[in-house]
């Protein structure tokens, strides 16, 4: 099961960043199921739940999209800012192929500036 409810690619923009990537977003739904307890009384987005938007963005996102990706692995998560409900999450994606597999990396923006910057290992399912 998905940590996160909202759909996360409603919008799938390729090639519209400033620098050519394929742009992302989606807006966090207050009805979260993870809301309640991540914090009572200060709802906050989990960092976890920010890195399936990425997951979900990416695949959706792929240059490759008949390609079976499954992600294999975090590279790199780097938090900086909260994400609250009602806000809306962008992320600029950038797909690399890498031998057998991929890595989609990301800077992920909100209403307060840079929310994370993360990198995804995925691999293709063919090749397992």
């Amino acid at each position: 099961m998905s940590p996160v409810c909202t759909p996360v690619a409603g919008r799938i923009e390729h090639g519209t960043a400033p620098d050519g990537t394929t742009r992302v977003s989606m807006t966090v739904g207050p009805e979260e199921p993870v809301f309640p307890g991540h914090y009572p009384g200060f709802p906050i987005f989990p960092g976890v739940c920010v890195i399936e938007f990425l997951h979900r963005g990416a695949l959706a996102a792929s240059p490759e999209p008949d390609r079976g990706w499954a992600l294999s692995g975090i590279e790199s998560a780097r938090f900086m800012n909260p994400v609250l409900p009602g806000d809306t999450l962008t992320a600029d994606l950038t797909w690399r192929r890498d031998g057998a597999g991929g890595r989609c990396s990301a800077s992920v923006t909100g209403p307060r500036g840079t929310v994370a910057r993360i990198a995804l290992r995925f691999e293709d399912e063919g090749a397992r």
